[in-house]
């Protein structure tokens, strides 16, 4: 019998030290469409001090990434003034198929009450035509509530997970 070895996932803050790793992160055409790459992400989360960049680490090396929006993000899509968004969302390539990106999306609550503790619910904009990331959402808990909005790709759905 033999015994596979899972990495571990979890969610940290972004530190400089990940700053090699994620500006050779690749995602595919298709997935480029719908999120930012990290380097992208990282450059409005210095001018902007409610954005909060997170890392997906699979062992200790940076597999994802996502950004972590206060009310300056959440205002045009909830009223709620305690959620947060969860924003630029993706698994590098390279990393994919391995089960993280469901790992981290479970991790997400119990991340956000640690670091936020004001905040009551993350919600997100997934494009409509993005089944797959819908799906992974969906697993991880986020509802879709039935709310859109227009994104630069087409109609967006809002989900929501409560905290």
């Amino acid at each position: 019998m033999s015994i596979v070895e899972k990495e571990i996932v979890s969610l940290v803050f972004y530190k400089p030290e990940y700053k090699v790793m994620l500006s050779n992160y690749s995602l595919s055409v298709e997935q480029q469409r719908y999120t930012a790459f990290p380097v992208d992400a990282l450059h409005k989360c210095e001018s902007e001090p409610d954005r909060h960049p997170i890392v997906i680490l699979y062992g200790k090396q940076p597999a994802g990434f996502f950004v972590l929006h206060g009310w300056e993000g959440v205002k045009d899509l909830s009223n709620n003034k305690d959620a947060i968004l969860l924003r630029a969302y993706s698994i590098n390539a390279e990393y994919q198929g391995k089960g993280i990106a469901s790992q981290s999306i479970r991790l997400l609550s119990s991340f956000v009450k640690e670091h936020f503790a004001v905040v009551n619910e993350i919600i997100l904009a997934v494009n409509h035509a993005n089944i797959i990331a819908q799906t992974v959402y969906k697993k991880g808990g986020f509802v879709d509530k039935g709310i859109r909005a227009m994104g630069r790709e087409g109609e967006m759905y809002i989900y929501h997970l409560d905290v």
